[in-house]
């Protein structure tokens, strides 16, 4: 349908609200809210946290009885079912709003559509698809776990000009500058987990967390307390990580993948937030497939969205080998390594052109002296 000017300006408006939950609300999505009457704004929200109120009922709560005979613009259809909190869709009608405009249907295929038809049924006006693109791109993760069982994949990866990770010796602090390892750890608070291999944890001995204090621009309008810190994976196929290392002494959840037993001794010694899942070899290494299904259907006791790789070449080659990955970003710092450096990323010995992984530029930006590009993975023709 044609979309009015201030159409498209109040969905611009909850999207950028959307935007303020990006580090909240998972496993939920991220989605905004805007009501208006007579072209002015009544009412606006976004999700701040999964179990709170939605973004539709933080912003009928500011318009009040206002609401009534308004248009309410939401970035993902409102909910149908009663789950931690009633259905948004019933709120709306019993405001009694005149039009709902909805930028993204429900990807989950056992709800989609219910929300607008139950609208649509008390004789609300329901139009879709406004600036849909643009709010799908909120919630990549949500949309890709409810339509395929799988999270959302994420490749890190930071290298020199001449695309090398660190020198030959192994030294690699710091290729990237300061601007652009804070920029990874907003990346990593935005993601529901964390994946890194053991040899990264032996070679550099990381912690993977959060740090809140290097979160830059973002801490100014995030609590402390509001943070998740992202469930931190250590594949490790042969059991070999000592209870000793850095990653262990950061309270919060580390899921330790292998495909042979810990033995008892280990086990012992861990901290109370370490838990332990053994998965059967594939070609000796831990099963990227099945541990990404078993994230993305919440058989581990939650559901992950988006998932950061953030590991060695041999990892990350793994992810894209296997076609796991959605998405590649990189940290290029304006240095050379030379020859003898460390490669960015392991692949096979490709002898055709056509077999070449299929890259698409999403966006590239400087981020401080680096740039930063963010690439889309297309599976291989």
């Amino acid at each position: 349908m044609p979309w009015s000017k201030f159409d498209i300006e109040m969905m611009a408006k909850a999207i950028k609200l959307a935007r303020k939950g990006l580090y909240t609300t998972r496993p939920n999505p991220s989605v905004g809210c805007v009501i208006t009457l007579a072209d002015k704004v009544i009412g606006e929200g976004y999700h701040i946290a999964a179990g709170g109120p939605h973004a539709e009922v933080h912003a009928l709560k500011m318009a009040g009885e206002l609401a009534q005979g308004a248009t309410a613009y939401v970035t993902l259809e409102p909910c149908s079912h009663y789950g931690r909190t009633p259905p948004c869709a019933e709120a709306l009608i019993k405001a009694k709003v005149a039009r709902v405009v909805v930028a993204v249907t429900d990807p989950n295929p056992q709800v989609s559509g219910r929300g607008i038809k139950m609208l649509q049924g008390a004789g609300i006006q329901v139009d879709v698809d406004l600036l849909k693109e643009e709010a799908a791109q909120l919630n990549l993760g949500f949309m890709k776990r409810m339509a395929t069982g799988l999270p959302w994949v994420s490749i890190k990866l930071a290298a020199s000009l001449d695309g090398k990770t660190a020198l030959s010796n192994g030294v690699s602090k710091w290729i990237t500058g300061a601007q652009a390892r804070r920029d990874v750890q907003r990346m990593r608070a935005r993601h529901c987990a964390v994946i890194t291999g053991i040899d990264t944890v032996l070679a550099d001995d990381p912690s993977m967390n959060v740090r809140y204090q290097e979160l830059g621009f973002v801490a100014k309008t995030l609590a402390p307390e509001l943070m998740k810190q992202p469930l931190r994976i250590v594949l490790d196929s042969r059991a070999r990580l000592n209870s000793d290392a850095k990653i262990f002494a950061i309270e919060s959840p580390i899921l330790l993948v292998s495909c042979e037993p810990y033995s008892a001794q280990a086990q012992a010694a861990w901290p109370s937030h370490v838990s332990h899942l053994q998965l059967d070899a594939v070609d000796g290494r831990v099963p990227l497939r099945e541990l990404l299904n078993l994230l993305g259907k919440g058989h581990l006791g939650k559901e992950y969205n988006a998932v950061m790789v953030e590991a060695g070449a041999t990892l990350a080659g793994a992810f894209m080998t296997a076609q796991l990955a959605d998405e590649l970003v990189l940290y290029q710092a304006p240095k050379i390594l030379g020859s003898h450096g460390r490669n960015l990323i392991n692949l096979p010995d490709y002898t055709e052109m056509a077999q070449l992984p299929t890259l698409a530029v999403k966006d590239q930006r400087k981020v401080g002296v680096d740039t930063r590009f963010i690439f889309n993975l297309a599976p291989s023709r």
